[in-house]
């Protein structure tokens, strides 16, 4: 039986010691801050990061996984005998997908290695790949692998609450979300991903009632479908992550939860004061 290795990037925000777990190898994409270059949750963690942003007057930049990166991680996977089975950000958030397609081409024909856009990030991807893992784990082969990372796929997502979409705006990664630009002071933007990018859901008046309204849209989403798999993240506002998940994971019967940092690339664009629930229903 082929041994399959699982790819994935640091904007899965998969707890390190799942990672360890199932074996993924995480690929960092790029934080550029002013002259530094720092690796995803590699170089800099997301503590480190928001602490730094408070004070600065030079804002970051992010840039995809790097092509010689992957080249790198396929290049030892491939010396082990493994095929390799890379789940990787949405393609219309960021270039990483190319990076990998551009590093497979690199190797000789016919290397073993697959490449799934997961339409996602966060623990919306985050749930994709680990489901994939746990197959491995129970010795799935590539073809029931890609399978189920479709059917994954079909059956998980993410909604958020932001405080203010300049981050997102300035990095270009709304789509209908621009609509509410400018909106009524203490009006709080819930977007989710919608074919890959990030868009406007709905408003909601006051921070509190934006965070309860993440609860009630995973419910109707999930719709009464078991196992429930749900991840609360967070760019600096643990309290908050915290207690969202509680209530979710109670009212949910969740058969896992999981609470995380947003990365620092991904914080660069959704900025501080961000808190997500992502979820997986029926796997």
């Amino acid at each position: 039986m082929a041994k399959i290795a699982l790819v994935t990037d640091s904007t899965a925000y998969i707890p390190a010691d799942l990672v360890e777990k199932y074996h993924i190898t995480v690929a960092p994409l790029i934080l550029i801050w002013g002259q530094e270059m720092f690796e995803d949750g590699v170089s800099i963690m997301p503590g480190e990061f928001y602490t730094r942003m408070k004070g600065a007057t030079v804002m970051p930049t992010s840039s995809q996984v790097t092509v010689s990166k992957f080249q790198q991680i396929y290049e030892g996977l491939l010396d082990q005998d493994y095929e390799i089975l890379t789940m990787v950000i949405s393609s219309k958030l960021s270039g990483t997908l190319n990076s990998a397609v551009q590093a497979r081409e690199s190797l000789p024909a016919g290397a073993p290695i697959q490449i799934v856009d997961t339409n996602a990030t966060a623990m919306a991807m985050g749930f994709q790949v680990l489901s994939v893992a746990r197959a491995i784990e129970q010795g799935a082969s590539m073809q029931e692998c890609l399978a189920l990372a479709e059917q994954a796929q079909q059956c998980s997502g993410i909604v958020f609450a932001v405080d203010t979409l300049e981050f997102l705006h300035r990095g270009g990664r709304i789509g209908g979300g621009s609509r509410f630009l400018g909106t009524a002071l203490n009006i709080k933007p819930i977007l989710h991903l919608r074919d890959g990018k990030v868009d406007a859901l709905e408003r909601v008046r006051t921070r509190k009632k934006s965070l309860a309204r993440l609860i009630e849209l995973v419910e109707e989403r999930v719709d009464g479908q078991k196992p429930v798999r749900l991840a609360a993240v967070h760019a600096n506002a643990a309290q908050e992550a915290q207690d969202l998940l509680k209530q979710a994971t109670a009212r949910l019967g969740a058969a896992e939860s999981i609470l995380g940092d947003v990365s620092p690339v991904v914080g660069t664009h959704a900025g501080p004061g961000v808190v997500g629930l992502s979820y997986m229903y029926g796997m």
